[in-house]
Formats: structure tokens, C-alpha cells, sequence
């Protein structure tokens, strides 16, 4: 008699768990309204930086919703080398917002950084497989450095929105418009202490939406214009004009493509930990690959870089909804929202103010995150405290003098007009004086050494005995005896 047996089914992998449609699309919906502000910002300061218009700036919106649907349902279904398969919200991060802000300013004006987001992608696509060789370049000292500075140079930002945005106007740095951003932050504030996680973590969306209901009852919104256009549309292609290449523009979004790369990883890591899934160098590849391709074809639609949003993966974490389906689901909502222009005109009608106070809550957010990056770098014994300080002070100069670069060569002037990519260059070549070419290095590099953490000479070792000890602030030694300690001033006479 033959037995066949039954062939064991393979095994679920927790990612690829299906819920119901009314849940997946729920949970989905979660997903956008925790990614939502943090989607909207970069256009916004963008389009503002070009001095676009409210029906520019609500396209550019509009493209943006629409590119991370399609980059986030890349990314979480995928195809053949594209795609990590991971519960992984895609969209336009804030890296890039500085640099890109930069380029607007250096003359080169939107096509400028369209043409510059398509070939540093490019390069990054190219660079993939790489990439796994070269990441050791890029360790906790040197990202969080870059995340920190991102938050840092994005807060004169966030300072302009709350005084009102335009330095033309009247009413610019009122007590009316200050008023308004400090009453938004606070309402982020409270919103994110009430015991409801839900409302918590939609504080920053919650507050935009409270602080402009209040701005109408005091006749400071204008949401005249958004019944103008088109109600729905699908974004026209190249609809600000054709990409320019210029050699520093692409150079330094390079810079923040490879900043790009470095923080999908890690979210591809962590997300896969947080899942409880294997997550292999392969597995890594495929989702950056994907996180470069979408970001490569954005500017054709009017979108800029794409990359994994961290907020998400700790949502993931807390509502332990694993299902890479929900976020596919979650990509979907972005695309139908990107196919209606309205509502990006409905956003950027939001007044600068209330614009302004939820920003300094959610740029400090991006540099608290660079923080806690720095807090796990080990600084005893070595230069990372001189390599961090250095980075930041140097990321820092752009910011507080603008014109500092001014009588430099165009080219270096739109490199480093970025404070972003400022310190991350800064950062990269310090790490890689101090922690990979280690020759002429020495026990007592610097006075940056021994300020990161208790220090002992090893001379001073050789004078102890064993049993001595300290009590009440005197040497004692093994016979219980008091060891006269010889001060500098006694050491003189």
C-alpha cells in the first residue's frame, strides 16, 4: 500500500497576513493620516522657496500624495528586483528639502532640482548593489549628524511660517501671526499628552486643522482660491517645464541620495525586526532599487525623491499590524488623494502661521530623531564627539549667515549652501580620517577625548598599589593608612 504524504504547506511569512478589506483599508488609512503632515511639508517649503503660487503649490502637493501611492505600492508588492515586500510607507523625504531649497536659490529654480532628483537617482540606482560595501561609511555618527542637521536647517523655516512667510507683508512677524503658530504648537502639545494614542499621534494633522478653524474666526484664512482648477486630474508631466542638469545641483543631491540610501536600509532593518521576518542583503537591495526607480521617475510627475517614512514603521510597531496589504492599501489612498488637486489647494490655503507652530514641532521632531541616532555612538576613547560638534557647527554656517558662500565659485556655493550637505560631507570625511585611516593616531588624540567621559592616565595607574581606595576624599591605602596627595602647587615649592 502506497502512503503519499501530504506535502507541508510553506510557511506564512507574518508580512503577507490578510485582513479583511474594511480593516486593511482602515488601517491603511491610519497609516496616511500619520504620514500626512510630514508629506505635505516638503512641497510646501519647496514651492514656497520658488515662489510658486497657492495653485502651484497645491500641484505640487497633489504630485507628491500621488508618487508615494505608487512608490509605496512598489515597495510593499513588488516585482522582480524592485521591492522589499515590507510594510513600508514611501514618500518625499525631508533629506533633500534643504539641498533642494539650495538649488532654487542658487538660480537654477524648480527644473533645476527635477533634473537633479532624476540623476542623482539614477547614480543611486546604479550604486545598489554597492551600497551594502560602502554602508559602513555611513554609521550611526555620521547619519545622525546628517538627520540632526536636517531638523536644525529646516527651523528658520518653520521661524518664517510663524511670523507669516512673506517679509513683503505688513503684518510679517505681527503679534497676530506669532500669536496663531504659538497657539497651534500648543495645541500639538496638549494633543499629544491626551492618553488617547490614536489622537496623539495625529496631533501634529489634528492642530493644523484646529489652529485654521481658529485663523477663520479671526478672518486670517483665505480659502477663496481653492474652488479654482481643477477638481480632479491626473498630474500633468513636466507641468512646471523640462528638467536642467547642472553639474552641483546633481553633486549635491547626490549627497542626499546616498543619505537616502543609508535611512531606507535602517528602516528596512528595523521594520523587518519589528515584523519578526527575515531580511537579507537581497531583500535590502530589492528595496532600495525600488526606493530609487520611484524616485528617479517622481520629477516627471512633479514629485521629488522618495524614501521609506520612519514614522510608520514605529505605527507598525505600536498597533502591531504587520500586513504589508494595509500599507499597499495605505498607497492606494495617496494615489486617489494625488488625483484630486482640490484638496492640495484646501492645504496650502492653510495659513503660514498654523504652519509655522506645527512646524517647529515637527522639524524638532526630525533633529530629536538625529539625537537619539548620536545617543547610541560610542564617545569614549575616540574623535566622534569632534567629528559630531565639527559636522553640526559646520552644517550651521549656511543657516546662520546665508552669504557666507556667496564669493565662492557657483558650483561650490550650491553644494554648500546646503547645511545639509555641509555636514554630511563634513561628517563623511572625518569619520573616515579618524576611524578608518588610523595611522597617526595616538592614545591622547585630543582634549575632545577626554572630555567624552572619566578619564585615568595610565601613568597615574602605575602609582597605585593594590588595596589602596578613596574614602571621604582621601587615598588610604591597604594598611589603612592615609596617602598624602601632592597638589600642583605644593609640587612647586
Amino acid at each position: 500500500m502506497n502512503i503519499t504524504k501530504k506535502s507541508r504547506p510553506a510557511a506564512t511569512r507574518p508580512e503577507d497576513q490578510r485582513l479583511s478589506i474594511g480593516s486593511t483599508f482602515a488601517y491603511g488609512f491610519q497609516h496616511v493620516l500619520t504620514m500626512y503632515g510630514g508629506i505635505i511639508a516638503p512641497p510646501l517649503i519647496i514651492g514656497a522657496a520658488a515662489g510658486m503660487s497657492s495653485q502651484d503649490i497645491g500641484l505640487l502637493i497633489a504630485a507628491c500624495l500621488f508618487v508615494g501611492g505608487l512608490a509605496t505600492i512598489l515597495q510593499t508588492v513588488g516585482i522582480r528586483f524592485f521591492g522589499s515586500q515590507l510594510p513600508l510607507v514611501q514618500g518625499v523625504s525631508f533629506a533633500g528639502v534643504s539641498t533642494m531649497v539650495a538649488i532654487v536659490h542658487g538660480g537654477g529654480g524648480i527644473q533645476a532640482v527635477f533634473g537633479s532628483v532624476i540623476a542623482a537617482s539614477l547614480i543611486g540606482l546604479l550604486i545598489t548593489p554597492l551600497f551594502s560595501k560602502i554602508i559602513k561609511f555611513f554609521p550611526p555618527v555620521v547619519t545622525g549628524t546628517v538627520i540632526t542637521t536636517i531638523g536644525l536647517t529646516l527651523m528658520p523655516v518653520a521661524a518664517n511660517w510663524a511670523m507669516g512667510g512673506n517679509k513683503a507683508a505688513p503684518n510679517y512677524g505681527s503679534m497676530a501671526n506669532i500669536g496663531l503658530a504659538a497657539a497651534t504648537m500648543a495645541i500639538v502639545l496638549l494633543l499629544s499628552k491626551v492618553g488617547n494614542a490614536a489622537i496623539s499621534r495625529l496631533s501634529i494633522l489634528l492642530a493644523m486643522v484646529l489652529g485654521t478653524l481658529i485663523a477663520f474666526a479671526f478672518g486670517m484664512a483665505d480659502f477663496s482660491k481653492v474652488g479654482t482648477g481643477e477638481i480632479v486630474a491626473f498630474p500633468t508631466p513636466f507641468a512646471f517645464g523640462p528638467p536642467t542638469f547642472e553639474i552641483a545641483a546633481i553633486i549635491s543631491m547626490l549627497i542626499v541620495i546616498l543619505v537616502t540610501l543609508t535611512e531606507t536600509s535602517a528602516d528596512i532593518i528595523a521594520v523587518g525586526e519589528i515584523v519578526g521576518t527575515k531580511v537579507d542583503s537581497k531583500r535590502i537591495g530589492d528595496g532600495l532599487r525600488a526606493d530609487m526607480l520611484s524616485s528617479a521617475i517622481s520629477p516627471l510627475f512633479n514629485s521629488f525623491t522618495q524614501s521609506a517614512f520612519a514614522q510608520n514603521v514605529g505605527l507598525v510597531a505600536i498597533t502591531g499590524v504587520k500586513s504589508r496589504f494595509v500599507v499597499s492599501a495605505g498607497g492606494l489612498i495617496l494615489v486617489i488623494l494625488g488625483l484630486l488637486p482640490v484638496l492640495g489647494r484646501v492645504v496650502a490655503a492653510v495659513p503660514t502661521p498654523v504652519l509655522g507652530g506645527a512646524g517647529v514641532v515637527l522639524f524638532g521632531t526630525v533633529a530629536a530623531s538625529g539625537i537619539r541616532t548620536l545617543s547610541k555612538v560610542e564617545y569614549r576613547n575616540n574623535m566622534n564627539l569632534i567629528i559630531v560638534a565639527a559636522s553640526i557647527g559646520f552644517g550651521m554656517i549656511p543657516i546662520a549667515a546665508p552669504a557666507f558662500y556667496d564669493q565662492f565659485p557657483s558650483w561650490f556655493s550650491t553644494i554648500f549652501h546646503s547645511g545639509i550637505s555641509s555636514a554630511a560631507i563634513m561628517a563623511i570625511l572625518l569619520n573616515l580620517l579618524f576611524n578608518h585611516f588610523k595611522a597617526g593616531n595616538s592614545d591622547n588624540q585630543s582634549v575632545f577625548v577626554a572630555g567624552t567621559g572619566r578619564v585615568v592616565k595610565e601613568e597615574d595607574l602605575h602609582c597605585l598599589s593594590n588595596g589602596d581606595r578613596f574614602e571621604g576624599g582621601k587615598l588610604i591605602d591597604c594598611d589603612g593608612k592615609e596617602v598624602p596627595i601632592q597638589t600642583s602647587s605644593s609640587s612647586e615649592h
